[in-house]
């Protein structure tokens, strides 16, 4: 029974009753969480799965998360085989693939979608402060992509600890006095109302302490003696501490034989009861002697193992015992255990240098590494780095413990290991490739804390110090990519040009190499970066991660939306097919971009917001803002100024505090462009003017948009200023070879041209739009032609323009657009009913439904279309079912029918 919690009953049988999402319950220890979730799942009629944190396994790479999902492996079968591959590798099961977390958390989602075929599935996580960061990263990754399943997932944790964004919680307050009596009354109603009183005040609405502060009374006290009781009121202890000083003066009640196993129990949670037998033995001991705890009821034994009546009576144990005893216990677990926990045992009682030892957690750290644990990796290489008796051992090892760190996330834990691997090469001439490792860490961590340009700095001495060219072009692609993408700087120049400088002069890979001399052309000469435009790699898919996505974000100089197009699809495609999720934003990144520049603007829309969603899941704010920025500028031509004006202020936040220029060049252009869209030129211009002179006017985005500029001016009456730019503009597009981009420059030469050449320059604009698509763009050639054909009362020609321009508006769902479009459509006499403009059907989807429906069109099976989008089936199915009938089909076979275009 569970007393005053109905409204969070309610709250928790609600989801339940949605049958899928996830609830994080919070509250301090002992408030009453494990008992709200274990009564609301026997409530629900529902399969449930149980995994309780605990702090000893906490460096155990996905340790939760196998004894979560052991009851249900044998399920695993029916998973794609790249996920069951990686699930099995992660939970230590015989996998071969390299593990990413997140392709971890991808197979959960699956598993559990798998399991609610036959009826719905509640995950209980208790004490999730104490998960492990692989079954935390993976639990919660599964948890934000529930949204049609009948799975429930129901965190519980403390107050701190355990952050889980975007996942709705729910926090436990005190019991009210009522609820508080009828709890004491139902646990000890053979206490005087004088002491039930006091100890309702005593408990202060805390469940746990209701319960246990009872069995702290002395005889005298229960029967209602006037002496003080033990835990006063007024008592400045927390109430949570007198429970555990409870629960210590218990167990040290306990006969010497009984600790022993408390302790071994509390120092290692085993699956079962083998374990805990040989440590006992070792200690003198033996299960029987668990039997006293049992009695006092501390803890249950079963076969699965010892479970603790109250995570404070583990930590109550800990607190009983002396280092000696600590030490005893570590050493026969160290000997009962063959697994990984063997190393940590052998550790923990380790109190000086030992290589030998040491060598066991890199090992131990590499296993980890395998399964893609990358802060138990940290955690497994920095106890190494205690234990090495050679500095440059304990360099290496407090660098790779920082990387995995970095890896993971934890960015406050691997500056503290940078630092201590600093203080330890200081005792020593450090030089070679641990320099180089330690050097390229903290450039890491200089781009997180938002300074590039300091990274750029520390990638400058690790490309002096490495004679390995592969491994140098990727360091210069980082080099060249960070002094870019950094806000304007002062020292951002001289660090160009001294990146060129160590450009390798070598024939191993010449035109990477003067690729990355072109990139800083760029930021050199700005707009009179021309002469190497066209040089490009071969074999692009060979290069280094790294360098591969410089390389191919090079394409935008170039104004070469084929290539690049093909080969930032071919990247995403990579890293999706080998299961390399934590890679994944950068690469949509990239395809978002050049979509959005193709003109394929729901193919952008739909790419952005997977990659968004998908970056805020792995803990990656760079490409998060990024990509905010991108769909601020997406939402700015569809005319969608609620949307632009929240995705551009979030992509300026994240690019503030890194100091990163991309994502803040993305919103201005974003914001720009809403005015334009708007009819609202004189603010765009000054938007523009700003943003073109501002701390990102070396982003490339600027030329693209400077059209936009020129346009807005002719539009305001003021040609004259940008009549002296059109210079530039007009090298640039020249040099480029590119059809596209020409285009673009006789549309404008038409807008500053008389009467007398615009017609002629507009069809010379649309001749080469038909050579190089680009829908959007085409549209606003035969928009401003159109109009300039109504202006000179050639109406028919005018309608043909305009139709077409407003039909390719409506399908790219650039809303103001269409409306300017049928405005001057109108405006040639031409009647246009609101009921004859349906548009394009698929207009009408969300970003989401339209990925699934374009992958249904293609045939692909619910499952294949969810490994690709990281969905599960079940939510692709609710897509097509939402889908439907804005399409108006009834069925997959009629989708056959919708032309998708180039979207």
């Amino acid at each position: 029974m569970l007393y005053g919690r109905q409204a969070e009953l309610s709250v928790i049988d609600e989801l339940l009753e949605g049958q899928s999402g996830a609830l994080i319950v919070r509250g301090e220890a002992g408030i009453g969480k494990s008992a709200l979730l274990a009564f609301s799942a026997a409530r629900a009629g529902a399969r449930v799965l149980r995994v309780t944190g605990v702090e000893s396994e906490s460096d155990l790479p996905f340790a939760a998360l196998h004894l979560l999902l052991r009851p249900v492996l044998e399920h695993a079968e029916a998973l794609p085989p790249q996920q069951a591959e990686a699930l099995r590798g992660a939970l230590g099961l015989g996998g071969a693939t390299p593990g990413d977390r997140f392709l971890v958390g991808l197979a959960t989602l699956s598993l559990l979608v798998e399991l609610s075929a036959t009826g719905p599935v509640i995950c209980l996580v208790d004490d999730a402060q104490w998960l492990d960061g692989e079954s935390a990263d993976a639990l919660l990754f599964a948890a934000r992509r529930l949204h049609a399943e009948p799975v429930a997932v129901l965190f519980a944790a403390r107050e701190t600890g355990f952050p889980a964004q975007g996942l709705p919680e729910l926090r436990l307050g005190e019991l009210d006095a009522g609820s508080a009596r009828r709890l004491l009354d139902d646990q000890a109603a053979d206490l005087p109302p004088a002491v039930r009183d006091q100890l309702v005040v005593e408990a202060r609405g805390n469940p746990l302490a209701l319960i246990e502060l009872p069995r702290m009374l002395t005889p005298e006290q229960r029967k209602g003696a006037l002496v003080p009781l033990s835990f006063a009121v007024g008592t400045p202890q927390p109430t949570t501490d007198r429970v555990l000083n409870g629960f210590r003066d218990r167990i040290s009640a306990l006969p010497d034989a009984t600790r022993a196993c408390l302790l071994v129990a509390a120092l290692d949670h085993h699956d079962g009861l083998d374990a805990l037998a040989r440590a006992a033995g070792l200690l003198g001991a033996s299960l029987a002697d668990f039997a006293e705890a049992e009695r006092a009821g501390l803890i249950r034994v079963g076969l699965e193992g010892v479970a603790f009546h109250h995570p404070l009576v583990r930590t109550a144990v800990l607190l009983s015992c002396d280092i000696a005893a600590r030490m005893a216990a570590h050493r026969a677990l160290s000997e009962a255990t063959e697994d990984d926990r063997r190393a940590w045992h052998l550790a923990a009682v380790t109190l000086r240098a030992d290589e030998q030892v040491a060598a066991q957690l890199e090992s131990l750290a590499l296993r980890a590494q395998r399964r893609g644990g990358q802060a138990a990796v940290s955690a497994a290489y920095a106890r190494a780095a205690e234990l090495s008796a050679d500095p440059g051992q304990a360099v290496r090892r407090w660098t790779a413990a920082a990387d995995a760190a970095a890896e993971a996330g934890l960015w406050q834990r691997a500056g503290e290991l940078v630092d201590r691997a600093r203080r330890r090469a200081g005792e020593m001439a450090l030089k070679g490739p641990v320099l180089a490792e330690l050097t390229y860490v903290r450039a890491k961590l200089e781009v997180e804390a938002g300074r590039p340009l300091q990274a750029v700095r520390l990638l400058h001495e690790v490309i002096e110090a490495t004679g390995d060219l592969p491994a140098k072009l990727s360091l210069l692609g980082m080099a060249g990519y960070y002094t870019w993408a950094g806000a304007a700087h002062p020292d951002q120049l001289a660090l160009a040009r001294r990146t060129v400088e160590l450009c390798p002069d070598g024939e191993g890979l010449p035109a990477v190499v003067r690729t990355i001399n072109l990139a800083f052309r760029l930021i050199l000469e700005g707009d009179n970066a021309t002469k190497l435009i066209y040089l490009m790699p071969d074999e692009v898919e060979r290069l280094p991660p790294e360098l591969r996505f410089f390389i191919i974000f090079q394409g935008m100089g170039r104004a070469d939306n084929d290539s690049m197009l093909e080969d930032a699809t071919a990247l995403v495609e990579e890293c999706r097919a080998v299961g390399r999720l934590g890679r994944m934003p950068q690469a949509m990144t990239l395809l978002a971009v050049v979509q959005a520049l193709s003109g394929s603007h729901p193919s952008a829309r739909a790419t952005a917001s997977a990659g968004l969603t998908l970056a805020s899941d792995v803990g990656q704010p760079m490409w998060r803002g990024y990509l905010a920025g991108l769909r601020a500028w997406l939402a700015a031509v569809a005319g969608a100024e609620e949307e632009c004006t929240a995705m551009a202020e979030q992509a300026i936040h994240d690019a503030e505090h890194r100091r990163w220029m991309p994502s803040a060049c993305w919103a201005e252009c974003a914001r720009g462009m809403l005015d334009f869209s708007l009819g609202r030129y004189e603010a765009a211009l000054e938007r523009m003017e700003r943003g073109m002179a501002g701390p990102t006017r070396h982003a490339f985005l600027w030329r693209y948009s400077w059209p936009d500029y020129a346009e807005a001016a002719v539009r305001i009456g003021e040609p004259q200023r940008v009549r002296d730019q059109l210079g530039r503009f007009t090298a640039w597009a020249e040099a480029t070879g590119r059809a596209g981009s020409i285009a673009v420059f006789h549309r404008v030469r038409a807008l500053l041209a008389p009467d007398s050449e615009a017609g002629k320059l507009y069809e010379r604009s649309l001749s080469l739009h038909a050579e190089e698509r680009h829908p959007f763009d085409e549209a606003r050639t035969r928009l401003v032609y159109g109009e300039w054909l109504r202006r000179n009362r050639l109406r028919a020609e005018a309608r043909t323009q305009l139709q077409a321009a407003m039909e390719a508006f409506d399908r790219l769902g650039a809303i103001p657009w269409s409306a300017r479009a049928a405005t001057e459509l109108r405006a040639t006499g031409f009647s246009l009913p609101e009921s004859a403009r349906a548009g394009d059907p698929l207009a009408v989807l969300t970003p989401q439904e339209l990925q699934v429906v374009r992958l249904a069109v293609t045939g692909a099976s619910n499952r294949e279309i969810g490994a690709q989008l990281f969905l599960s089936p079940r939510t692709v199915a609710s897509h097509l079912y939402k889908a439907f009938p804005k399409l108006g089909v009834a069925s997959r076979a009629e989708l056959a029918r919708l032309t998708l275009g180039e979207r």
